[in-house]
């Protein structure tokens, strides 16, 4: 796996790219750096990168088990210590559920989405981050 990062302007706006699509992230730092909010901040992108890790997890899941799914929303939220580097400590995740599902089939897909397949969540807690997660359906 291998990413590029092309720089867009004077300051700190990159725009990334991967072999795998044809899609671009615009990235950009805080203003603090010369950014211009022309772009998603790193950090953002670890946290967005836990969601849709375990969100995709969360569905074929549901999905295997029959669920009616009609829409899932994520929300992730991280705490970042006050020393540089200023890591997170800990990132909780909401998945809220639309849809006819049972709450106990939900519960047990989150957990294995979570904890055992997502490759990002183990990256990040073996690093000593804290994840938790919930589940609001409908």
């Amino acid at each position: 796996m291998k990413v590029i990062l092309k720089r867009k302007n004077k300051a700190v706006h990159f725009e990334g790219e991967s072999s795998s699509s044809t899609v671009k992230v615009n990235i950009d730092g805080s203003e603090a750096i010369g950014g211009e909010g022309k772009g998603v901040r790193p950090m953002e992108l670890v946290l967005m990168a836990l969601g849709s890790c375990s969100v995709f997890d969360l569905t074929t899941i549901l999905l295997k088990q029959r669920q009616d799914v009609e829409d899932i929303q994520v929300e992730v939220e991280g705490q970042r210590r006050e020393e540089i580097p200023n890591i997170f400590t800990k990132i909780h995740i909401s998945f809220l559920l639309k849809g006819n599902i049972d709450e106990a089939k939900a519960q047990k897909a989150a957990e294995l989405a979570v904890k055992k397949y997502c490759s990002v969540h183990d990256m990040l807690a073996a690093g000593g981050v804290e994840i938790t997660y919930s589940i609001k359906i409908n």
